[in-house]
């Protein structure tokens, strides 16, 4: 019996199913945005949300090593389940702390209506953005870009020194 048992089988293996919902949660965090398909975004839905829990972990704490160890443990199941660290320091770092006061219902899904080749009902899931991740995310591609700027400018003026 499948009682209890929750899942869309999306007509694929269960380690196929893994790392497709990983790659799409991966990319919802880098654009914040994507277009698929409504059984898709559903599950997509489910793992997204389970991650921005796992960024949130830890950021209400006071004592600082409670706080550093469970989200050290958050990040580690985070990288578990994506398998992509870049995507889950994005989302620690600028994507969770923006939902810090919101319990829950991170993503949203709007849908679209059939697709033209084989009528599948298409939609788009997204991030609910609140002020301050629009900000953050707005603010993230600069700093990123300005950082390693800021360390080849050192190594250019120390190679004329070396020479002379």
């Amino acid at each position: 019996m499948r009682h209890r048992k929750h899942t869309f089988k999306i007509g694929r293996t269960s380690g196929h199913r893994k790392a497709l919902l990983a790659n799409a949660v991966c990319s919802l965090i880098e654009h914040g945005r994507i277009k698929t398909t409504l059984v898709k975004a559903k599950e997509i839905r489910r793992v997204a949300e389970k991650m921005v829990t796992f960024g949130k972990m830890g950021l209400e704490e006071k004592d600082e090593a409670l706080k550093k160890s469970k989200t050290l443990h958050a990040r580690k199941l985070a990288i578990a389940t994506l398998h992509q660290v870049d995507k889950v320091r994005t989302l620690f770092d600028v994507i969770a702390p923006g939902f810090k006061n919101r319990p829950g219902g991170y993503t949203r899904i709007m849908k679209l209506g059939p697709r033209i080749g084989d009528a599948a009902e298409m939609c788009i899931i997204e991030f609910v953005e609140n002020d301050e991740t629009v900000k953050a995310r707005k603010e993230a591609p600069a700093a990123a870009e300005a950082a390693p700027a800021a360390e080849e400018a050192p190594k250019a003026e120390e190679a004329p020194k070396a020479e002379n």
